[in-house]
Formats: C-alpha cells, structure tokens, sequence
C-alpha cells in the first residue's frame, strides 16, 4: 500500500501483498498509508457528528488563536479568533468515534505494527482535527512524543482522513526515517520543534514528503516520526480524526498526564 517518489515529494499508495510488507514499510519510513480502510458511511457519521459539535461548540475546543502558530488569529477576539482547530475528548461525545476508534479493520491494522495487545489512550490525540480555509495556522516539525511520557517512544497516532488532503489545503507532512535519528536538543527550539534555521536541519527537511489522502483514507505514524502541515489555502475546511495507541506493554509513567483513563483493545 505504500511507496514514495522523493523526486515529486508526493507519497503515492499502491498494493502491498502481505502484512510483512505493511510492516516493512512502516519501519523504515515510519508511517504508511491504509487507502480507503474507512468505508464511506463510516466518514460520513463522523462527520455528522462533527458538524454538531462545530454547531454547539461544546468544550472542551482547542481554538486557533490559543497556539499563535503562524497564519491564527492573534486572539480570540480578533476577527477568526473563535475558529476551532481541535474537538477534544471525541471517544466520549458521540457512539461513533469510539466504534472506528476500537473497529477490528483498523485495530488489526494497528496490531499487525506494534503488536497482538494494544492499548487506545485517551490522553493523547482522541480529536477531530480542523483545518479553516481562512483562519488555520502553520503546525512546525514536530514529534508526536514529545510531551507524552510512557516507558518507551514507541506509540503510534492513527489519523483518518473525513475529506481530501493535499499540498494546498495543508496535508500532513513527513520526514521518513527520522523516527530512527538521533536528534539533538541543540536542533530543536523551546518548544520541541525542529529549528528551520539551521543547515543540518535544513537537509532533512529536503526529503519531505507530502501525504495526500482521500477521505477513508488512513495513516498510521510513529510517535518519533517528525511530521507538519501547512495553513489550508483552499477553499474548504479540511478535517481528519485522529487516536493514539500503544502495545499494552509499554505503560504510562504514573502521575503524568499520560497516565490517564484508557481502552484495552
């Protein structure tokens, strides 16, 4: 199901023919792409339940203008400034969320990767992502474990795609292999994201890929793999729904906020 054309900086899917493969994969880039794992009502549930949340706003909501990523709104009084980026706690808003999040099509995915026990934290992720076509910002290269503590880095994030991602409307973006690399504190700023500035840097961001999706599509990463994702300069909202998982052996640290309510699947 995966390859890449570094030269295009696309990732393009094909058929792989055996889970060995998927793993194969998986490994050496760190993420692979499951085309079309989510079949068509499924997307469309969730985004039915989506657009309830985006009408009621419920809390609890991560707004654009709380980060001050580059492109939001400087507060949430200024104009965009109450436009969502994330839906949080989604497991326990809606029936739906919880049944594709525990679904055997994707939890069996998600074995085949990390292992025949596996955990759904709900500390972490457990959102629907939104992306604006006016007010959505610019995420800098990150790693998802960055401020997620369990025994070891070895977590993956599930994002499935609820409408189309590419290059314009701010898909996500990967450096493969870097799961793998030591990175140093020097390369990195306050924050944990990867310095722009610096040259080294520089010639790994060069190997970015670009993942495109459709919706039902789904990605599976690695909690070190560096991943970002632009401002969406389209015209209509792009939306994902994302969880995170770990092998059942690979425990919180107590006291963290890592270590919180979870589902054993």
């Amino acid at each position: 199901m995966i390859t890449q054309t570094i030269s295009a900086q696309i990732h393009h899917s094909v058929h792989l023919a055996s889970s060995e493969e998927v793993r194969a994969a998986f490994d050496q880039d760190g993420y692979v792409l499951l085309p079309g794992l989510a079949v068509k009502e499924t997307v469309e549930r969730i985004l039915a339940a989506t657009a309830k949340m985006q009408r009621t706003q419920e809390p609890p909501v991560e707004f654009e203008a709380e980060l001050g990523y580059p492109g939001a709104p400087s507060s949430e009084s200024a104009p965009g400034g109450q436009t969502v980026r994330r839906f949080k706690q989604v497991a326990s808003r809606d029936p739906v969320f919880k049944e594709w999040a525990t679904s055997p099509i994707l939890t069996n995915a998600i074995k085949e990767l990390i292992g025949p026990n596996i955990v759904l934290s709900l500390a972490h992720h457990n959102c629907v992502m939104s992306k604006d076509p006016h007010f959505s910002s610019d995420t800098g290269w990150h790693q998802d474990i960055r401020y997620w503590r369990f025994q070891r880095p070895e977590l993956v994030s599930v994002l499935l795609a609820l409408s189309g991602a590419n290059s314009i409307n701010g898909c996500l973006r990967f450096l493969p292999g870097s799961h793998r690399m030591n990175i140093n504190t020097d390369q990195l700023d306050e924050d944990l994201f990867l310095r722009e500035d610096l040259e080294q840097n520089q010639e790994l961001i060069r190997r970015q890929i670009f993942l495109e999706m459709d919706a039902g599509d789904v990605a599976i990463f690695h909690c070190r793999t560096f991943h970002a994702a632009s401002r969406n300069r389209g015209a209509e909202a792009r939306k994902s729904v994302i969880f995170t998982y770990r092998s059942s052996d690979n425990l919180p640290i107590p006291g963290t906020r890592s270590d919180a309510e979870e589902i054993s699947i």
